[in-house]
């Protein structure tokens, strides 16, 4: 018992005379306020930004069936109009034969609806509702507000393998799964 309280004191003693177990502790409480500045960063990015940005895909009965295919968009960037003719023109989605529980079908329409560009208040969703006036395209790629955010783009970036058309959101903007599309987030792809 002595002897684990001398070993103790002697490894107190060396370690408070060479200054390790200061050095230690401040990193520790450094560590410790670096991670509480980044956790408020990152709380007051979501909280300034939150209005901004399109709302994140929340449904997993339409994550599921439409995200299996492809990027499931935001209902955020088309009008109800729009996301009705999609839903009504299922089977035929774009040329391509989809079947789908009528169920997951009529849980998808409500969400879709529900969330959709003349029903968001984000900034995003109200610039393409300005865009397009009495408009309702059946794709993101008709809005004019994201033809114009994208009209430096040429076709020889979009014909590339890694992105494919303009349409693969996810190629370059890299938060799009979170509805973050700004351009500091952009990484077109080689």
């Amino acid at each position: 018992m002595f002897r684990a309280i001398l070993l103790s004191t002697c490894l107190i003693a060396f370690l408070l005379g060479n200054g390790s177990f200061f050095k230690a502790f401040a990193d520790h409480e450094e560590h410790k306020e670096r991670r509480h500045h980044d956790e408020k960063r990152e709380c007051n990015k979501t909280e300034n930004h939150e209005n901004e940005n399109f709302l994140p895909v929340n449904n997993t009965t339409y994550s599921e069936n439409c995200g299996s295919c492809h990027f499931a968009y935001q209902p955020g960037f088309l009008p109800a109009g729009s996301w009705t003719k999609i839903i009504n023109d299922i089977a035929t989605h774009f040329g391509e034969p989809v079947v789908i529980d009528q169920n997951d079908l009529k849980i998808i329409a409500e969400y879709l609806a529900a969330n959709s560009a003349d029903t968001s208040s984000t900034e995003q969703s109200q610039k393409i509702m300005k865009s397009l006036g009495s408009q309702t395209p059946i794709r993101i790629t008709e809005i004019p507000y994201i033809q114009k955010k994208h009209h430096e783009i040429t076709q020889d970036i979009l014909s590339r393998k890694s992105v494919g058309s303009l349409s693969n959101c996810s190629a370059c903007h890299k938060d799009a799964v979170k509805g973050f599309y700004d351009d500091d987030n952009v990484a077109i792809p080689k």
